[in-house]
């Protein structure tokens, strides 16, 4: 029976320190995510990372492309989609793994992680179209409406 009240007591008092989900907190902790994971950093390491599996003269021309990204515009975007999409303690749990010992060690390997995957994720995307392609060249024109 002790151990009962002691679950209640527990369940109580987790949800007291839940923050209220409101556009304002969401803003708030997506503001702190984005603090401590900017996009300019974020879409940098992905650049470099990404133009090592390009030929070799064409790395730096890519690199100075993604440069020119308007950060300002893709934090608003970010930051918009964040406040829309999750909930206030779902943004804070990111903002406090990603501000983390780990999460910064996680965060550095990222752009590795996806220059690794894009090559895989592009071939897949390839092979679905032209299979769609395919399967649309083999109906008749009645048939595609």
């Amino acid at each position: 029976m002790k151990s009962i009240a002691l679950l209640c007591l527990f369940s109580l008092s987790a949800t007291c320190f839940a923050l209220e989900d409101t556009p304002e907190n969401r803003s708030t902790e997506a503001a702190r995510y984005l603090e401590v994971v900017p996009a300019s950093e974020m879409f940098a390491d992905v650049a470099v990372n990404m133009s090592k599996t390009m030929p070799e003269a064409q790395r730096e021309k890519f690199i100075q492309i993604m440069k020119g990204l308007d950060f300002a515009r893709l934090t608003q975007a970010m930051k918009d989609s964040m406040v829309k999409i999750f909930t206030a303690d779902e943004l804070k749990a990111l903002a406090d793994f990603y501000s983390s010992k780990e999460g910064k060690s996680a965060m550095k390997k990222m752009g590795t992680y996806m220059a690794e995957l894009m090559p895989i994720i592009q071939d897949e995307t390839r092979k679905a179209v032209s299979k769609l392609r395919e399967a649309s060249a083999e109906k008749t024109p009645a048939e595609r409406r």
